[in-house]
């Protein structure tokens, strides 16, 4: 019955046309009342607190060092080195878009930042070369799916405070998984453009091509000093989000001199307002988080997949089904705020590696950003792109299946994610 209540409530509230946020409210006051509980001070104590944590600010200077890359020029002189290697070949503007899109969210973090800037930047040069819109429009919504996943992450920063697991270690284990999927989109993309009868453009001189690599160094620098802070110790997961913002502000304004200081405030302000809806949401969910720990929600749901409980194997795979379930109706952070604790304790009951699940549960949770019909990530697609969203839907179905094949992959072989972990964390 508590179950009932809680999605039950959740459900109904989003049906009507509630923000996620306040229905996630809603959800916990029906709680705090089917379980007789109901105290507004408890309920205002657990909204502050929900926010009040040194980690999460890394999620206000991930975002705002995003905006400060697609205004300041640095997402566009990576989509220029990009071209300069690889524009030459057949179907070379989609390595090109699989390419940037890697580079960018070793940056960004955002896989709504990272569609949008490829969207801009990058579909209409292959609709111009001949490609089909909406297959073009789907390879960039797939591509974005990496942004969570190669760190730096927000999705991996808010399950590493939810789940009480380390920020740092899941950053590095999630590296090779963010490139197997782009690895898979390679191929996926080799495959739908190998009958198509597109002239490429000359390939670049070996001048030319150093010329965009000089270019794009300042930008291709950050991820480097990110991910060796991050294993040498020098800062926290959360200090490195500040010395991206710092570092990208100074690229933008003295290097590149694209971001004017007149037009500081219109990005601040954007990114305080990203920032305020997932705090927001953040400090919400809380509220539901601290009551599906005292209604002991996760002893119910293991209850449910006691079946699985002796495999690890066959336990990831129906935890994986379902959240793919969820991820269709929706978004990425409240998926992670509602089911990281409740699927936790399960997941340490059955001896899994907590490293090893958060990474295949946020893949999972970036997936879920273009699977319809909510697809937060098609939607911008067709927003920026200005393409319909049954097209953007229809052109990404390769590409979400490829990304699911390697998810499930890496829940059969294990050592995919936890083998290169070893190797970068020591």
């Amino acid at each position: 019955m508590t179950i009932v209540v809680f999605v039950g409530s959740l459900l109904l509230a989003m049906a009507m046309g509630i923000p996620i946020a306040f229905s996630l409210l809603a959800s916990g006051v029906a709680l705090m009342w089917h379980l007789d509980l109901f105290d507004a001070q408890i309920l205002a104590q657990n909204v502050i607190g929900g926010a009040d944590s040194f980690p999460l600010l890394a999620v206000p200077f991930f975002m705002l060092a995003g905006e400060i890359m697609n205004v300041g020029g640095l997402s566009k002189r990576i989509v220029d080195f990009a071209l300069a290697l690889v524009g030459h070949v057949k179907g070379g503007l989609g390595y090109v878009t699989i390419m940037a899109g890697c580079l960018l969210s070793a940056l960004s973090g955002s896989a709504v930042a990272d569609a949008a800037a490829l969207t801009a930047l990058l579909l209409p040069m292959m609709v111009k070369a001949g490609h089909d819109k909406a297959r073009a429009g789907g390879l960039i919504a797939a591509t974005g799916v990496i942004g969570p996943v190669i760190p730096p992450s927000i999705g991996l920063v808010i399950f590493g405070v939810a789940a009480n697991v380390s920020i740092s270690k899941l950053f590095l284990a999630a590296i090779v998984p963010g490139l197997l999927i782009g690895g898979a989109l390679w191929i996926t993309w080799a495959w739908l453009v190998r009958r198509e009868k597109i002239v490429p453009p000359p390939r670049k001189s070996g001048g030319e091509v150093f010329t965009a690599f000089r270019k794009a160094l300042w930008a291709l620098m950050l991820p480097v000093i990110i991910l060796v802070g991050l294993r040498m110790g020098v800062f926290t997961p959360t200090e490195a989000a500040v010395v991206a913002a710092v570092y990208a502000l100074f690229v933008s304004t003295v290097v590149y001199r694209e971001l004017s200081w007149k037009d500081l405030y219109a990005v601040f302000v954007g990114a305080a307002k990203t920032s305020a809806i997932v705090m927001f949401l953040i400090a919400a969910a809380m509220v539901s988080a601290w009551l599906i720990t005292v209604a002991d929600l996760p002893s119910k749901v293991v209850g449910l997949l006691q079946p699985f409980m002796g495999n690890q194997i066959l336990l990831m795979i129906a935890i994986m089904v379902l959240v793919m379930i969820v991820g269709t109706a929706m978004d990425m952070t409240p998926t992670i705020l509602i089911l990281t604790p409740v699927l936790m304790p399960i997941v340490k009951a059955a001896g899994i590696d907590p490293v090893y699940f958060g990474v295949l549960f946020i893949i999972n949770n970036s997936i879920g950003l273009v699977t319809p019909p909510v697809g937060t990530v098609l939607n911008v697609v067709a927003g920026v792109g200005k393409i319909s969203m049954d097209d953007v839907t229809r052109g990404v179905v390769p590409f979400m299946i490829a990304e699911f094949a390697v998810m499930f992959l890496m829940v059969l072989f294990p050592w995919l994610v936890t083998g290169p972990a070893r190797l970068f964390h020591g």
